[in-house]
């Protein structure tokens, strides 16, 4: 919670009109940033040949026409917030003065109801810096005014304002803006993005990406070092590209996260990560997957999964059963990539099993949303093309994608060929049971809502398939090395 540091000024400035900046000050984002994304890629081209053609000004009227940012979902800053309500309620006048185009400033000011007035930009005056400066003085007059800024960009308002209230986000901001005007109020909520950014890119998922050892041992190659070090650097490279692709996901998805009642609180939605910091981040990750990609010899296969989480992201997660799909060819994907990497070509039966296993765990992560959604009486899961009401019919569709997964198993299993390859091959059966147990009992975790939204993330955290996973891993060793 952000800290209020009360430094004197006159009893004169109190009485003087507020006037609030917007983008990183009354809100913890950049609207311009966040309207370009709401708008999506179709209209990125547009935005840029405004921009070189007309200007700033014209690209935020340009965005603002296109976009339908949810201002009541904004992540307003709590602190700045409870301030002005409290000198609203003393009768103070309150104005937003923002660069922010007026369209968008417009839209905040009547949801929170608190301005008297909104000074904001139009399509032919960008309205920041020394701009704003000479707005606030035509209006008000030379230190007719109060200021709530947050960057050094509002020093040259501060310099023309009777008193600053300052949001200081980086540190230092609050001593440089006394020295062009008294402190009125200081919220210093100095932070660093680090902490977001490795929230965003969701090292607990790394997990799946484990996956790309199993070829190793479904060719019985543990003794292989080359292999083993092409796996890891396989594991880097979709480690990497899967964070990058996180955070751009994140940032399309932001205004349906902040209607998420967890996922409000991601990185961006909050407003904990600047979008600037994030993407850049996520063009570094990108390039750093694709370049360990390539010498693990998968830099395609990297790319092809990059591109397939893209068009998910993009487009395929609003489509019903598509989605799912997709996700099951992302996590086989990865054993394809495992496979290219160590030169253990994966087998049908391989690719079979692991596509009925991964559909399955896709449509329990759906339902479990469905699920979350319908007690929260929501008619749509975010961006997705499903409701509540679809659960049901999922949820069999689900379960049947196990049973197939391992009757696929079964099948495997008792083939002579299999029987040839291991001392025990009996043994192999016990595996299937077990695995047809683990997964119905995800399903069984479901129906009681204990399960997290992604089957693999409550799995490593649940003892009881960590034992399914020991047990069967003890199995294929005694079957493959003691002869019964």
């Amino acid at each position: 919670m952000a800290l209020a540091l009360e430094i004197e000024a006159s009893a004169e400035a109190h009485a003087l009109p507020l006037c609030v900046d917007l983008d990183g000050t009354l809100i913890r984002s950049d609207l311009l940033v966040e309207g370009m994304i709401a708008g999506g890629p179709a209209r990125l081209p547009g935005a840029l040949f405004t921009f070189i053609a007309k200007g700033k000004a014209a690209l935020k009227a340009h965005v603002a026409s296109g976009a339908d940012l949810e201002v009541d979902h904004l992540p307003y800053d709590k602190a700045l917030l409870a301030y002005l309500r409290s000198q609203k309620e003393a009768g103070r006048y309150l104005v937003l003065a923002t660069a922010a185009h007026e369209r968008v400033a417009k839209a905040v000011a009547r949801h929170l109801r608190l301005f008297d007035e909104v000074i904001a930009s139009t399509s032919a005056v960008n309205l920041k810096g020394r701009a704003k400066a000479a707005a606030l003085c035509a209006r008000f007059g030379e230190k007719g005014f109060v200021y709530a800024g947050d960057s050094r960009a509002d020093l040259a308002v501060w310099r023309r304002a009777a008193a600053a209230v300052v949001v200081d986000r980086t540190g230092g901001l609050t001593r440089r803006a006394a020295s062009v005007a008294p402190i009125e109020t200081s919220f210093s909520t100095r932070q660093t993005a680090w902490p977001a950014l490795i929230r965003a890119l969701r090292p607990h998922q790394w997990l799946k990406n484990l996956l790309v050892f199993v070829p190793i041992f479904t060719a019985h190659a543990l003794g292989e070092g080359k292999s083993w070090l092409m796996a890891a650097l396989t594991f880097v490279a979709f480690c990497a590209t899967a964070s990058a692709i996180y955070l751009v996901n994140d940032a399309v998805d932001v205004q349906a996260d902040r209607r998420h009642p967890r996922k409000s609180r991601r990185p961006f939605a909050s407003g904990d990560l600047p979008f600037g910091v994030g993407l850049g981040a996520s063009a570094l990750l990108l390039g750093l997957g694709l370049g360990v990609g390539a010498a693990a010899g998968v830099a395609l296969v990297v790319a092809a999964y990059a591109a397939m989480s893209l068009a998910y992201s993009a487009k395929l997660k609003e489509m019903p059963l598509a989605d799912v799909f997709m996700l099951a060819a992302l996590y086989t994907i990865r054993l394809f990539g495992g496979g290219v990497a160590t030169g253990h070509e994966l087998s049908l039966w391989l690719l079979a099993y692991s596509g009925f296993l991964f559909l399955g765990l896709a449509m329990l992560k759906r339902v479990t949303e469905l699920r979350a959604e319908g007690a929260n009486d929501s008619g749509a899961s975010g961006r997705r093309g499903y409701t509540p009401a679809d659960a049901q019919i999922l949820q069999i569709f689900g379960c049947a994608s196990s049973f197939c997964s391992s009757l696929v198993l079964a099948l495997f299993v008792q083939r002579e060929a299999t029987a040839a390859q291991y001392a025990s091959p009996i043994l192999l059966w016990a595996t299937v049971p077990l695995m047809l147990f683990w997964q119905c009992r995800l399903w069984l975790s479901t129906a009681r809502g204990y399960m997290h939204d992604d089957p693999i993330v409550y799995a490593a955290r649940d003892w009881v398939s960590w034992t399914v996973g020991a047990t069967v891993l003890a199995l294929l060793f005694l079957a493959h090395s003691v002869a019964i």
